[in-house]
């Protein structure tokens, strides 16, 4: 990439991250103003304390018989006038000290309350986004820029932004008051900062590039970890450590080329800037002197104009130091920029209309759609569901199955058509109450890293004690629950990996029945379970489904039993509709033959005694 293209990079980059900072910083208008106060304050005992050591040593010169230039009102008394200079340095230093320590927390509490409300709203936005950013996207690398990329951005308000601006208010107050005390001796001062500003302009756009590549790196070797370390236990059983510490190994030295390099142009800048202080103070030193034995200034004006330098040279160190935590800081903003950035394809309508009680009754109203890879899924659907009635839903994988279901549930939308829930399309009701009419149950029992109970819980919040007891009760739970260490109260690993997946499934099951929606939707719960589980869970699906209208997506003949209904889904259409003992019993139907094919018990459901329904199809 040209300088060109990197300065310009840069700049856009430091302009999306102010835009993320800026209304937030709003909101902190007096912590700044108390910060940046004192700043000033601190700036300004920066100014004064170089004062009272020009003129203790004006005084110790000339009381040692020098002749001074302008030292003819000289205080006589030295030693008074040495104790009094000193405390007055003393008291200068001690407010300098006081105004930097009050802009320090300010700043910082600033920069922490920021970075805490930035955080809170990209973590609500990657919620909002769809399924089809989270198929995609890596989970390492989005935890990365939520945790790591925030904390390099708070460097940004705090740790450099915020003091940067006390830096330039120094040094532009001291180019003003060295130009006053000698216009000669300001050109160095003068000629120095503009060297750094070019230095700067130089280094930091390639200092950004190269953490923008650090960030990237660490983020693809964060999602390389969470992936291995999620599947342990496929990679430990075909012995594949060797090949997984490869990979790993790999992304970690490019990671480490890149910050090598954003540090090695860090240090660059750094150092540059330390010489150029070096030659300045030379200079300085040099021409002061002579200046001194020609009378034309005191030896205090000359250590009262070294100690300025240095003042001022600080901040010039400083900067260079802090242009490179911006850069980094910019790479970081920019990741983030780019993740607020992702477009919320499944968004709540501006004027929701409120849902009443519902009953359950669904309708797929001519619906059309397109895969991700433009593919087409659906042309014209019609599909209506009576309330409380349960369907199964069979057919080839890629058919559409969990995509329909998906649309119930507004993980998606379809590209025409609509869905129906009792008459309410779903576009136009928020999605809280939506999904408030359904409860889930996955092929994968989802459970986290807090108690049974919690677990339970967050199938409704407002459930009392007895209400997720009873719910682990119909749902077969409650026994081994009470045989954990502590019974509800057992705090689970993460992903409840410290159970086995019937137990886990089984939570998962009270879960949806502490919901008590109307709705109940299924996919694949019994997959992988040993008969003894599946047993169990079955038992507690009939409890879950009973006068519930039901979505079943399974290949599991006795589940299919329990359905009132079921639809042959393939090539996005409905190819066969009826009650599953009838379709059995039907030897050219799609689902007898499958059965025959894959499932021995396809004899037992065809021969079962339940009593067909009527199917509105």
């Amino acid at each position: 990439m040209s300088a060109r293209n990197e300065r310009g990079r840069h700049k856009d980059g430091l302009r999306r991250t102010l835009r993320l900072l800026v209304p937030y910083l709003k909101e902190h208008r007096l912590l700044i103003a108390v910060g940046l106060l004192a700043l000033a304050g601190d700036v300004v005992f920066r100014i004064l304390e170089p004062w009272p050591v020009k003129y203790a040593i004006d005084a110790v010169t000339s009381a040692l018989g020098a002749d001074l230039a302008g030292a003819a009102g000289m205080d006589p008394d030295v030693s008074r006038t040495l104790v009094t200079w000193a405390l007055v340095l003393a008291a200068l230093v001690a407010g300098r000290a006081a105004c930097n320590y009050v802009s320090t927390i300010s700043f910082a509490k600033t920069g922490v309350k920021v970075v805490t409300r930035l955080r809170t709203r990209v973590f609500n936005h990657i919620q909002s986004l769809s399924m089809r950013y989270h198929s995609n996207a890596s989970i390492g690398d989005t935890s990365q820029r939520l945790v790591g990329d925030m904390g390099r951005l708070q460097e940004v308000a705090v740790s450099a932004g915020l003091p940067l601006v006390g830096n330039l208010m120094t040094l532009l107050v001291l180019l003003v008051v060295v130009l006053v005390l000698n216009p000669v001796l300001s050109v160095v001062v003068v000629a120095t900062a503009a060297l750094y500003f070019l230095l700067s302009r130089v280094s930091a756009p390639k200092i950004t590039s190269a953490s923008r590549a650090t960030r990237k790196g660490e983020g693809k070797l964060v999602g390389d970890a969470a992936e291995a370390l999620a599947a342990i236990r496929v990679v430990q059983a075909y012995g594949l450590e060797a090949t997984v510490a490869k990979g790993f190994a790999s992304g970690n030295a490019s990671a480490l080329k890149a910050n090598i390099r954003a540090r090695r142009l860090s240090a660059r800048l750094e150092r540059s800037t330390d010489v150029l202080v070096g030659l300045s103070t030379a200079v300085v030193l040099g021409f002061g002197g002579w200046q001194v034995l020609q009378g034309i200034m005191t030896p205090g004006d000359m250590v009262l104009f070294l100690m300025y330098l240095k003042v001022a040279m600080k901040p010039l160190r400083d900067m260079a130091k802090y242009t490179g935590r911006i850069s980094r800081a910019t790479a970081s903003g920019e990741r983030i920029a780019d993740l607020l950035d992702e477009e919320v394809e499944i968004a709540d309508p501006d004027r929701a209309v409120p849902m009443r009680r519902v009953r359950g009754d669904i309708a797929f109203d001519r619906i059309s759609a397109r895969d991700g890879r433009g593919r087409q899924l659906f042309a014209g659907l019609d599909l209506h569901i009576p309330a409380g009635q349960r369907v199964g839903i069979v057919g080839p994988s890629g058919s559409g199955k969990s995509t329909l279901v998906s649309y119930l549930l507004r993980l998606a939308d379809t590209d025409t058509g609509a869905v129906l829930i009792d008459g309410f399309d779903t576009r136009l009701v928020s999605k809280e109450d939506l999904r408030h009419t359904m409860a889930i149950l996955l092929q994968e029992a989802v459970l986290f890293a807090t108690t049974v109970r919690e677990n339970i819980r967050y199938g409704r919040l407002d459930a009392t004690d007895s209400q997720v007891e009873q719910a682990a009760r119909r749902a077969g739970a409650h026994e081994f629950i009470m045989s954990l260490p502590d019974g509800y109260d057992t705090m689970l690993g993460q992903r409840g990996d410290t159970l086995s997946g019937g137990q886990r499934q089984r939570i998962s099951l009270a879960r949806a029945m502490v919901r008590d929606a109307p709705i109940v939707i299924l996919d694949e719960p019994t997959t992988g379970l040993d008969p003894a589980s599946r047993q169990h869970v079955q038992e507690g699906l009939r409890e879950l489904t009973r006068n519930r209208t039901t979505l079943a997506i399974t290949h599991d003949l006795i589940m299919l039993r329990d359905m009132d209904r079921v639809l042959w889904l393939e090539d996005g259409r409905v190819l066969e509709d009826g009650h599953p003992r009838s379709l059995l019993a039907d030897a050219d139907s799609r689902l007898a033959r499958w059965a025959a094919d894959h499932n021995p018990e396809a004899e037992v459901l065809a021969a079962s005694p339940r009593t067909p329904v009527e199917v509105d199809a």
